[in-house]
């Protein structure tokens, strides 16, 4: 008998998130970076900030913080952290839909939103 294979976050692009959230649809976004990232280049929407950094801050109530029932989509700077995070959402919680944003807010700067800084 063959162990399952574990499950990975989707990959959702730039491009394809910010159609989502044009269209208004149920998806919950997080975003793990570090306050100063987010001073550098905050995302133009709505986030979730959980900071991988301060994880024990906010790991125990993750159920409180996201709702396991809808899409969650993470971003990162360049999509490595939020990949982490999806797969633990995903593996440890059984979160449903995770969607990593591939590239994060960097590949976000480049194909969606010029006006968001890039570092």
């Amino acid at each position: 008998m063959s162990t399952p294979a574990p499950r990975l976050p989707g990959t959702l692009s730039a491009p394809d998130l910010a159609k989502q959230l044009r269209d208004g649809g149920p998806l919950q976004l997080v975003d793990v970076r570090e306050d100063q990232e987010l001073e550098l280049a905050r995302f133009p929407h709505p986030v979730l900030h959980l900071p991988l950094s301060r994880s024990a801050d906010w790991m125990e109530r993750i159920g409180d913080l996201l709702d396991p029932a809808r899409p969650v989509a993470v971003l990162c700077h360049s999509g490595m952290r939020s990949w982490r995070f999806g797969c633990w959402l995903a593996q440890e919680r059984g979160y449903q839909e995770v969607w990593n944003v591939e590239g994060g807010i960097e590949a976000w700067s480049r194909e969606v939103d010029p006006s968001v800084p890039r570092y």
